[in-house]
């Protein structure tokens, strides 16, 4: 198999990331003190050497809102300096009146492909990000997101499975702009019913075509490196999205909270592996190279 694709990854300087300084800020991944410190390119690639990665896509880490353009201009500096990362997905703010001046800043980076706003919201306090469950379908947030189709740019798309029927009104009214379903549509947990819904919320956004999604994160909600959960995960999505729709993402540095990448992506590869050699290829690159357009 050739080298693969890692569709979301991270990288920060401490300084700049609000949430690894001052008290400890609840997150969906449990508790993160090892990771409250810089993460540069140079321990990522020593993460991931011999994993079988040649290209990376970094995905934005939620630096302070009036620092977006920092983040991405830090990443294109990166780029320039170390060959990685091959693209880049930055930050927007989709709830002001007008995003394109926003967007106008990015776009003269010639790495960026897409922008992330994580939209997700839960019943549970301790996974919420977005301000309200229906932000994902505001009036504003819609108005913005339909600009980007002039851009080119592409939306990754953070939603838990009770939004996904909204989820499907913000992508089926953009046609033209491919969203990418971050950490595989965010299933927290492992009985029947919380599975089920999880499938339907995946059914659901399977009927528009311009949505992919990311085998990333999956460790997010048990803290572990399941392979028994991914290998549920990888049945279910390729079932419902086809391969062709779906990528790997390592998550890193978030994972390595609880595993390795080697022994991330050898139970990745060993799900895949199941399955034909051209759902590996898409799962692996084929995807994450249209989508994405890593150099």
């Amino acid at each position: 198999m050739r080298k693969a694709i890692d569709s979301h990854f991270h990288i920060w300087r401490q300084k700049d990331q609000p949430w690894l300084v001052g008290p400890m800020v609840p997150r969906i991944f449990g508790p993160y003190e090892p990771i409250r410190r810089d993460y540069p390119i140079e321990e990522f690639l020593a993460d991931q050497e011999g994993s079988g990665v040649g290209k990376a896509v970094y995905v934005q880490t939620n630096w302070a809102k009036e620092d977006f353009e920092k983040e991405v201009a830090f990443l294109s500096e990166t780029a320039e300096r170390s060959g990685w990362p091959h693209a880049i997905v930055g930050y927007a703010d989709f709830t002001v009146d007008d995003v394109r001046p926003q967007i106008d800043r990015l776009i003269k980076y010639p790495l960026l492909r897409g922008v992330r706003m994580q939209l997700h919201w839960h019943e549970t306090p301790a996974f919420r990000f977005a301000g309200s469950a229906d932000q994902v379908i505001d009036p504003t947030v819609r108005k913005n997101v339909a600009r980007l189709k002039d851009y080119g740019l592409s939306f990754d798309l953070q939603l838990f499975p009770a939004q996904m029927k909204d989820g499907l009104q913000l992508v089926g009214e953009n046609p033209q702009t491919d969203f990418i379903l971050t950490h595989a549509g965010m299933l927290t947990a492992s009985d029947e019913k919380t599975i089920e819904e999880w499938k339907q919320g995946l059914r659901t956004l399977a009927k528009a075509p311009n949505l992919f999604a990311k085998l990333s994160g999956l460790g997010t909600f048990v803290h572990r490196n399941d392979p028994e959960l991914i290998a549920l995960i990888y049945d279910a999505a390729i079932e419902i999205l086809g391969s062709d729709r779906l990528m790997f993402g390592s998550n890193f540095p978030i994972e390595k909270l609880w595993t390795s990448h080697a022994e991330l992506i050898a139970a990745h590869r060993a799900a895949a592996a199941r399955k034909s050699l051209k759902d590996q290829e898409n799962i692996f690159g084929n995807t994450a190279e249209k989508v994405y357009r890593p150099v």
